[in-house]
């Protein structure tokens, strides 16, 4: 291999991770679905040629998915056969290095020069891919094969030619499949940009001083990974998370996480959670093991990503368990909802250990909305599909966002003026969920609130959430954020899902309205400890009531909003040990 001076392997590492935004752009700019093209729900990388490991991901894609995606590329590396340029393959299976059916893989053998040189690879969440309900969030599911379509590694495309017999095949099991060959092409796409570009980089350098270069990158990850882990005092820590439910059996399903830190590795042990449960919020050890990989990744955000960044992290399987989702069990939640507790469970074991660079739990829900029907005045029918933010946690920096992105990625809401124009629906509120930043030092950021009214037809409404029971955690003393709440008006009747977050098969007639309300961030710190004119601030601005200030932060307000400092004292002076 030659060898590389420090500019030449930056600027390569550079013009990789170029490649992977350029693939994130072009699938952006043409996708036909909201989901992808405004929501954001997709990711595109480069892969080993032997391996399936992560050479690069584009700045643009969901976090949750670096893991995945190596892991589904191996899968089509163990049954690819008879490759040639222009292949692609598709995939979906949850067990085969997946997340839930929605999440739909392209992956795409890249030839330089006549030889295999790497993977290009990409997800994007289609909006629908058949099953009980549609856009495929069945929260009362039992068994996989209700939640969708489920498609092994496939060639879609030979040779640069869309197999009409497979497209048929996927069409003609699955809702709004004149639709779907949009995403389908822009998908491909995506990879043939890529192609392009990868070609043009190693045409510039070679592709030994490449392959030098990612060899290199990788180590250099893995070292400084392991310089960072090497900062945390030695020990097992433990921390949990909790799903409010698994859709079908009204218990909440643990997630209890240890992770012990040994000189420059980590290892997790989940060994102690819930076993599988019945219902979707089963976890596929693909989603499992990148929902760890994606939780040190916040931790640690400036250590370059690839597949050396996760090598000093060890993962007991954890076999037995709802976090080892196997063959049949429904796993429509694991990506969406299960990943982010995995995540806040890293988060609340390391608390303990990195006080300074810790934060507490963000909202930790996608808040998956899906309304499904026939629009009479179109004639067409359709599925919406909303992803809604929250709140994140308190850190030692200052209080939390409010209406961030999820923990697994960047994805974003749908602008709602889109979604009125496409679908027979009035966005009649969409506002910050008042009170739902848990009370700390530094407080949580706040949740949302939307209400959306059905304009015309009759619909079915589903929703794949969590946080109803349990609110995002706090740290180092912060109140827990507010809850997740959703409330349906169907004619004059007020209805409220048994499972709190997680229902299916609602249905909706014209002028009915579903009410979301999403999780606040955790509180970090004693909340006693809040400087009382940042409290004073926060009610000003409607985020807090005059009474919520005396209890959860004990500040006391004249009925004109200004500060009682006497009476706050006095108040904070009966709870000494938090004052102190």
């Amino acid at each position: 291999m030659p060898a590389l001076d420090p500019i030449t392997l930056s600027v390569l590492q550079s013009g990789l991770q170029q490649v992977c935004n350029e693939m994130d752009l072009a699938f952006v700019r043409s996708a036909f679905s909201p989901v992808i093209s405004e929501a954001l729900d997709r990711s595109d990388g480069i892969y080993h040629r032997d391996t399936g490991a992560l050479i690069a991901q584009g700045d643009l894609g969901l976090p949750v998915f670096v893991g995945t995606m190596q892991y589904s590329t191996q899968a089509v590396i163990e049954r690819a056969k008879d490759l040639a340029p222009g292949d692609v393959y598709i995939v979906n299976d949850p067990y085969l290095g997946g997340t839930h059916l929605m999440d739909v893989k392209f992956v795409k053998p890249f030839f330089y020069r006549d030889r295999l040189w790497c993977w290009l690879a990409n997800t994007g969440h289609w909006p629908d891919t058949g099953g009980m309900v549609p856009g495929g969030f069945s929260a009362n599911a039992t068994e996989v094969e209700q939640e969708g379509l489920r498609l092994p590694p496939v060639k879609l495309f030979k040779r640069g030619e869309l197999d009409p017999e497979i497209l048929a095949i996927i069409l003609s099991n699955i809702r709004l499949a004149d639709q779907r060959i949009g995403d389908i092409e822009a998908q491909a796409a995506a990879l043939a940009v890529g192609e392009k570009r990868l070609t043009a980089l190693l045409d510039r350098y070679g592709a030994d001083t490449v392959d030098a270069a990612i060899a290199e990158l990788e180590s250099r990850a893995s070292r400084q990974m392991r310089a960072r882990i090497a900062t945390i005092p030695d020990g097992t820590y433990h921390g949990e998370a909790w799903v409010d439910s698994d859709g079908v059996v009204d218990q909440p399903l643990r997630i209890a996480m240890a992770v012990t830190k040994q000189g420059e590795t980590l290892t997790f042990d989940m060994s102690g959670s819930s076993p599988p449960c019945r219902g979707p919020m089963n976890s596929v050890i693909a989603t499992t093991r990148s929902s760890i990989y994606l939780a040190v990744k916040h931790i640690f955000p400036e250590v370059p990503i690839n597949a050396g960044t996760f090598e000093p992290l060890h993962i007991v399987d954890p076999e037995g368990t709802f976090l080892y989702a196997r063959y049949p069990r429904p796993v429509s939640g694991c990506a969406a909802e299960v990943s982010q507790r995995i995540a806040e469970a890293v988060f609340d074991a390391l608390v303990k250990a990195l006080p300074d660079r810790l934060f507490a739990a963000p909202a930790g829900t996608s808040g998956n909305f899906a309304l499904g029907g026939n629009d009479p005045l179109t004639g067409r029918p359709y599925v919406m599909y909303v992803i809604s933010g929250g709140g994140y946690g308190g850190s030692p920096e200052g209080d939390g966002i409010s209406n961030g992105c999820s923990t697994i990625g960047i994805s974003k809401t749908t602008p709602i003026e889109i979604m009125e124009q496409r679908y027979p629906v009035l966005f009649e509120q969409f506002a910050l969920h008042e009170g739902s930043g848990g009370a700390g030092e530094h407080r949580g950021g706040f949740g949302v609130t939307y209400s959306v009214r059905l304009r015309r037809g009759e619909a079915r409404a589903s929703m794949v959430m969590d946080h109803g029971r349990f609110g995002p955690r706090g740290a180092l003393g912060g109140d827990d954020g507010g809850l997740n709440r959703v409330h349906v008006r169907v004619g004059d009747a007020d209805y409220t899902p048994a499972h709190l977050s997680k229902d299916q098969d609602i249905a909706l007639r014209p002028g009915d309205v579903v009410t979301v309300s999403t999780p606040g961030g955790g509180g970090y710190g004693e909340p006693f400890a809040r400087d009382p004119l940042s409290v004073a601030v926060d009610v000003a601005r409607g985020y807090y009531t005059v009474a919520e200030a005396r209890e959860r932060f004990g500040v006391v307000l004249a009925p004109d909003g200004t500060l009682d400092e006497a009476a706050t004292d006095a108040l904070r002076a009966e709870a000494p040990a938090i004052a102190g």
